[in-house]
């Protein structure tokens, strides 16, 4: 057999032979280390994810839902020992945020630590018509400076995504408040990260005119149930612009009119604002903020009970006790909240705002029942066996939203069915009941993976074909 030469047995003749073998020598070496060692990518690497150009690829939030949940563990550990091995269960380095810290990561109640490391092992993947960059806190980070960070608005589950942010973001953000030095700070205060001066990737960085390392907010959540506050809503209410209820008690007469209820709210406590309160905030420029994109969800408490006016108990169980009076006011509601969102990002250009204003609405997800004996995700949605809170009505309203936001009325506003990987989940709640989510498990985190997708790859206005509107 003859024998094949090796490269360093070859001997050039000339010097520019010898550089270009040098040169290729050089080459494969890298290559042989890159490929076959251990550290050739992690999350942290992020010189390679920068480097690259932005480009759009397609995945629609039907193909993002379109998928199913891998077995796919991150760490050799066995069992939770420890609070904090729930953090490298989860890929998570840390998190900014401190607000109920233990509740978020599903480590407060010890009877339940059973359910790690399974809970923490799966990752979505997604139909396989979608093009989606690999989740990266650090490019997530860099996006977030150079085109606008994340305003999200919502109740407690939008606050769950808000704490799986601060730590997908961690340790490039830090977190205010302090609750830990200030724990008399309740839920209606705005939390927001900021970009850490710690942060390694802050030469990588191009900042925006006007940006505050220390001041300008990456992500922030502000606690708004509803959307609109109860002055907003009981003046809707009210007004002729929603007639009244569509079911009525048995001995109400069909053909009167209803009778309006003087106080549209009961007893439950809500925490609201006004989008005359907070399209200010999302419009504002460096210093002060450089939001990109509003988040908001709404649902969990359109109920008869914090919606008093509509309860119907002549209506019975089995008719949610007149939640269709409540979907009826939801979708009359949310036409005016989307009009008058709108119109304030419309004025923004009108008044020269040159920066990307989107909000994006992402369908709200209901709890699960028996959540706590069930520790692997499920092929399929389970049918409800109860009629618990306004859970089985759900998706009448995500539905009422999506089919309102489909006109090119709101070219800005846009819809995001992507709730199907959260309710195949009914092992990823908190600890304490079975609708808030905890972090690490992989929903909250496919939340912000698709939306990063979707404000960096997919969104074109709704009317980007009308030459007479901005741009």
């Amino acid at each position: 057999m003859n024998k094949v030469p090796s490269l360093l047995a070859i001997r050039p003749r000339s010097l520019s032979t010898k550089i270009i073998l040098l040169g290729i020598i050089i080459t494969f070496a890298v290559t042989l280390y890159t490929f076959s060692s251990p550290f050739s990518f992690r999350i942290s690497d992020w010189s390679s994810v920068f480097s690259q150009q932005r480009q759009r690829s397609s995945c629609t939030p039907e193909q993002w839902s379109n998928g199913r949940w891998v077995y796919s563990p991150t760490s050799d550990l066995e069992i939770l020992t420890r609070p904090e091995q729930a953090l490298s269960l989860a890929g998570f380095e840390g998190c900014a945020a401190d607000r109920e810290y233990h509740w978020h990561l599903g480590t407060d109640h010890e009877e339940y630590w059973d359910r790690f490391p399974n809970v923490s092992s799966y990752r979505w993947v997604p139909s396989s018509q979608c093009n989606v960059r690999p989740l990266n806190g650090a490019a997530m980070v860099k996006d977030m400076v150079e085109n606008g960070g994340w305003f999200l608005l919502g109740d407690s589950i939008t606050e769950n995504h808000f704490f799986s942010l601060s730590c997908l973001l961690y340790p490039h953000v830090r977190a205010t408040p302090n609750y830990t030095e200030n724990p008399y700070f309740d839920r209606a205060w705005q939390q927001n990260l900021y970009l850490s001066p710690s942060s390694p990737i802050i030469s990588e960085i191009n900042l925006p005119e006007g940006f505050s390392i220390a001041n300008t907010p990456l992500v922030s959540f502000r606690r708004v149930d509803l959307l609109l506050n109860q002055a907003d809503l009981t003046a809707l209410y009210h007004s002729p612009a929603f007639p009244g209820e569509l079911t009525n008690s048995a001995n109400q007469n069909s053909s009167s009119r209803p009778t309006k209820a003087e106080s549209l709210f009961g007893d439950d406590p809500v925490w609201s604002l006004s989008p005359s309160e907070y399209m200010p905030t999302f419009l504002d420029s460096p210093p002060d903020a450089n939001y990109g994109t509003l988040v908001v969800s709404t649902a969990g408490h359109w109920t008869t009970s914090t919606l008093s006016a509509f309860r119907d108990d002549d209506a019975g169980e089995d008719a949610g006790y007149g939640i269709q009076n409540v979907l009826a006011f939801f979708k009359v509601a949310m036409q005016t909240w989307a009009g008058q969102v709108q119109d304030a990002i419309t004025e923004y250009r009108r008044n020269g705002g040159k920066r990307p204003k989107q909000v994006v609405v992402r369908a709200y997800l209901p709890g699960h029942e028996n959540c706590h004996n069930i520790f692997e995700p499920t092929e399929t949605i389970t049918p409800w066996a109860n009629l618990w809170y306004n859970w089985p009505w759900i998706q009448d309203f995500n539905t009422q939203f999506q089919e309102l936001l489909s006109s090119s009325e709101f070219p800005d506003i846009f819809y995001l069915p992507i709730e199907r990987p959260g309710r195949l989940r009914p092992d990823a709640h908190a600890s304490g009941d079975c609708l808030h989510l905890m972090s690490g498990a992989g929903v909250l985190e496919g939340w912000s993976h698709y939306i990063w997708h979707f404000v960096t790859r997919e969104v074109v206005r709704k009317d980007h074909d009308d030459p007479a509107l901005p741009t």
